[in-house]
């Protein structure tokens, strides 16, 4: 006890900051603005990231990492000395795989101004606005579909799917059925290609999207039901297809198309993937698509 009893805390905690360097209060500042700033850019460069499919490009890259070190110290020297060399190229192809990304980060630096990069927008009562959303789609694809107008919408969700909307043309706007609508009018600008609805809001218009690799097609399907099974065949995303021959209502999800909905199937497939957070098809009946 008269040992501790000895110790002067002060004179201790004194030691300890001047050890440091914390006792120099012009030290302590510039560490914290050193590590703040650095804490910013890492999570700038998460959010852009996050926009595209180089997430998951990421985390194949980082299982790697862990991988790579767990050989090591586990002691398997070949699969470690492959791992290794993986790496190696990887760090010399990261530029190319990841150029679409880099080059819009330095493009979105150079457009924004300084008050756009600490702007944080609070979140609201995500479901309710989701369930707005569905009944605005619902609606506009019911009253196309009595007029044979054909639309395509995509709901972005897990998978980003960033380079699909920089495709089109940027709106960026509340969903509403009148807009969607009124999109999807024959002869106009944006009629042609898909609208991409990410965090509730319309992205894009006339997007471009890949045709589905499925060689086993009815071939009463068109070039919407094509890119619509196409873009979910990549994505998680969900697609909604207004027949312009038929106008039936088809509904996609993870390569998977459902055709002939009505307005209350319709509204049900989209609260079950979207609301309910459902991702297990087998929870979901999709019908494949057959060929003739």
């Amino acid at each position: 006890m008269d040992l501790f009893e000895n110790i002067n805390l002060r004179d201790l905690f004194n030691n300890f900051a001047g050890y440091m360097g914390m006792n120099d209060l012009a030290y302590m500042i510039k560490a914290f603005i050193d590590i703040s700033i650095v804490a910013w850019v890492v999570y700038k460069i998460i959010i852009l990231v996050r926009e595209t499919r180089a997430w998951q490009l990421i985390k194949g890259i980082l299982l790697l990492l862990l991988a790579t070190e767990l050989t090591n110290v586990i002691g398997l020297k070949t699969i470690n000395y492959l791992l290794k060399n993986v790496m190696q190229f990887l760090a010399i192809g990261g530029i190319v795989l990841f150029q679409p990304e880099l080059r819009r980060a330095l493009e979105k630096i150079g457009r924004n101004r300084f008050k756009d990069l600490l702007n944080f927008e609070e979140a609201d009562s995500a479901r309710i606005k989701t369930t707005a959303v569905i009944e605005e789609i619902v609606k506009a694809c019911t009253d196309l579909s009595s007029k044979y107008i054909g639309a395509l919408i995509v709901i972005e969700r897990e998978t980003k799917i960033g380079e699909i909307i920089n495709t089109g043309t940027q709106v960026d706007s509340h969903v509403s059925s009148e807009l969607i609508k009124n999109i999807f009018v024959p002869d106009t600008p944006l009629h042609d290609g898909a609208i991409v609805i990410r965090n509730n809001r319309i992205k894009a218009a006339a997007c471009f999207l890949p045709l589905t690799e499925n060689t086993n097609l009815s071939k009463e399907l068109g070039t919407r039901h094509r890119a619509a099974l196409g873009i979910t065949e990549v994505s998680d995303s969900i697609a909604v297809v207004v027949s312009e021959e038929s106008g039936k209502i088809s509904f996609a999800l993870n390569g998977g198309l459902t055709r002939n909905l009505t307005t209350d199937t319709l509204r049900k497939a989209l609260n079950k993937n979207l609301l309910d957070g459902e991702t297990n098809t087998k929870k979901l009946k999709i019908w494949r698509v057959k060929s003739k």
